[in-house]
């Protein structure tokens, strides 16, 4: 699975390390990935998301239908 957040669509990013000798090399910077479930009360059933701290906050927020339901208009099978 790639390291995204369903939620709020957050990717890696990308960069170099460079070391004390500026030696300079690839990396990546993973974003903080949780999986979390959630039950959806007007489908009576659990679902499982990737999210993200921020998404989380996000779905305390605005609420998991919402959340769900923007998800799905985005084309993302939940």
């Amino acid at each position: 699975m790639s390291a995204h957040c369903q939620v709020t669509g957050r990717r890696p990013g990308f960069g170099r390390s460079v070391s004390h000798s500026h030696r300079r090399t690839g990396r990546r910077w993973n974003p903080n990935i949780q999986t979390k479930t959630y039950f959806l009360p007007g489908e009576g059933r659990r679902i499982t998301l990737r999210v993200t701290p921020k998404g989380i906050r996000t779905i305390d927020r605005d609420g998991i239908e919402a959340v769900v339901a923007r998800i799905r208009a985005a084309g993302e099978k939940v």
